[in-house]
């Protein structure tokens, strides 16, 4: 099958590499020359045979919504987008609409699976209509994982229900990496554990607690035991504020995926104003101690 696919990034690098590898012809574009198949998205729509199909891979927000505009005006009646970036699963519906009006289809498309996917392949959620799902089962069949298709591939629902069920994966993925770091602190603080790693490495075979993570984190740990050579400050993307969003307006209680997304807020904190006026006022109400920063600093 042929696709035009848009953003040669970490992510749509790979993807390109596995849809050829899985004999598609694919047309990639990407503003580094380095990488690109063709100068711009004219020149990707001119290279593609109608009824085209263009992937979008590309960061989530302007950039995003900047490319299907542009796509909307190089595109035509029959053509499909497929939006595979972490957009905020709200904004699919004024895409599918404004593609709508020039008589082009739009898929969203949760895609889970980083660097690892040209190997392993990538975990999808799409939404959107039964018909333009079916239209490209090739290429996402090709992306997949190997095995049976529903454990690797969703269609979730109509326009937005992709993305939607991407966002709420990534906010149990929060979750899910704050309770192994958790897990790795507090095997490091106690003596008797010879090897935190090695706990983890055991963990990946046979327990309840296994999972791709988990054999990361083992993976990372055997590179630096200690972890030295990283910093705790950890970003974060978007998706985890969404699904707390949404928590909050379904009324769906999240505690786990609440504590880890501001887990990571505090992590680029030096020094958390909270606790320095905890101690403050343990320091009032009953004379405790406080460490004071000296005048010399």
């Amino acid at each position: 099958m042929q696709l035009g696919l848009v953003g040669l990034g970490k992510m749509g690098f790979n993807m390109r590499e596995r849809l050829r590898e899985g004999e598609h012809e694919v047309i990639g574009y990407d503003p580094r020359p380095e990488v690109t198949d063709v100068p711009d998205l004219e020149g990707l729509a001119a290279a593609l045979t109608a009824p085209r199909v263009v992937w979008v891979m590309v960061p989530s927000g302007e950039v995003t919504n900047t490319t299907i505009v542009g796509l909307s005006k190089v595109l035509g009646t029959g053509d499909l987008v497929i939006d595979g970036g972490n957009s905020r699963y709200s904004e699919d519906s004024p895409h599918a609409a404004l593609l709508a009006e020039k008589g082009i289809g739009f898929i969203d498309a949760g895609v889970s699976g980083g660097i690892w996917g040209l190997t392993e392949g990538y975990g999808l959620m799409v939404g959107g209509s039964d018909d333009d799902v079916a239209k490209v089962m090739p290429i996402f069949d090709t992306l997949r994982p190997p095995g049976p298709r529903e454990d690797g591939f969703v269609h979730a629902g109509p326009v937005g229900a992709g993305h939607f069920a991407k966002m709420v994966h990534n906010g149990v993925e929060y979750a899910m990496m704050t309770a192994y770091g958790e897990g790795y602190e507090l095997l490091a603080a106690e003596d008797l554990i010879k090897s935190p790693q090695a706990v983890y490495q055991a963990w990946s075979n046979g327990t309840v607690v296994r999972s791709w993570l988990q054999q990361l984190l083992a993976k990372a740990l055997k590179e630096d035991p200690q972890l030295a050579e990283i910093k705790g400050y950890t970003e974060d993307s978007g998706e985890g504020r969404w699904t707390v969003e949404e928590a909050i307006r379904l009324r769906v209680p999240v505690p786990g995926i609440a504590a880890s997304l501001f887990a990571r807020f505090l992590s680029r904190q030096e020094d958390s104003p909270t606790m320095k006026a905890v101690a403050a006022l343990r320091n009032q109400f009953g004379g405790h101690a406080v460490q004071r920063i000296s005048e010399s600093g």
